[in-house]
């Protein structure tokens, strides 16, 4: 953590701020291509609405959108709100974390795990759905690096078990409270994408960081649902989605409240 930093350490975290901006603009892209089954890189950015290409000077984040007053500079078509809140989230998300894990293999190894909750989350909510990319990739990323991570103890092939036994915990735990769930409620309480979800989690937090991401998530979710039926008219019985809860329990797990295991795995 940066504490009292000198001149480069600001520096840093006014550049780890600029980069999640900027990179927020990509993920945009990611969260309304992919699902579309789209290539993120080609062609470039283009109005939804009238198919106009899209300026550089017009895809600043968050400044063009101000200029712009929210709006397409040549069909006026309104632009979602989406847009800047997605840049700005990645740009404070990339900021806390670099300040709270300074610069090492691990702040990297997070905040791609961070930048692949955003795209899953938004997705998810808008469509239900968690591509496998995702979840699938955050249980390779946890295994991969997980010599770095500084939530597991001992050595790093001790360390590689303690991803892995916690990548299982989280996907098969997760799968009984699911059909658990599905029996006693007679409807499905957690999709596939969601399980999946929580095997990445696992993998990267650990059995432990698995209980208290679900424990945060639901009570989260169960907030959001109680604000929906009060103020939305929703119905009790109706679906939300759960994966956007899951991610936000990771974060805060991630940023702050997981430490070191007590186990340590051995043979």
């Amino acid at each position: 953590m940066y504490e009292n930093g000198s001149i480069m350490d600001t520096l840093i975290l006014v550049f780890a701020a600029v980069f999640g901006l900027l990179f927020g603009s990509f993920l945009n892209v990611c969260i309304y291509r992919i699902p579309r089954e789209k290539s993120i890189v080609w062609p470039p950015s283009s109005c939804p609405g009238c198919n106009a290409r899209i300026k550089w000077y017009d895809n600043i984040p968050v400044l063009s959108y101000v200029w712009l007053l929210g709006k397409c500079r040549n069909c006026k078509q309104p632009i979602s709100l989406q847009y800047p809140t997605v840049e700005l989230l990645t740009g404070l998300l990339t900021f806390l974390f670099v300040w709270r894990l300074g610069i090492s293999v691990w702040t990297f190894v997070v905040l791609a795990a961070v930048y692949a909750l955003i795209i899953l989350s938004v997705i998810d909510l808008e469509i239900m759905i968690i591509p496998d990319r995702f979840s699938l990739g955050l249980i390779g990323l946890g295994i991969l690096f997980a010599w770095s991570n500084p939530n597991f103890a001992g050595i790093w092939w001790q360390k590689e078990l303690a991803s892995l036994l916690g990548a299982g915990v989280g996907l098969f735990g997760t799968l009984a409270i699911a059909i658990l769930g599905t029996w006693m409620f007679k409807k499905e309480a957690m999709g596939g994408g969601d399980i999946k979800l929580m095997g990445g989690v696992g993998a990267l937090l650990g059995w432990e960081g698995v209980i208290t991401t679900i424990i945060f998530a639901s009570f989260l979710g169960l907030v959001y649902a109680l604000f929906l039926i009060i103020f939305k008219g929703k119905k009790g019985g109706d679906a939300i989605p759960f994966g956007p809860f899951l991610s936000l329990g990771a974060l805060i797990n991630l940023f702050y409240l997981v430490k070191p295991s007590m186990l340590v795995i051995e043979l």
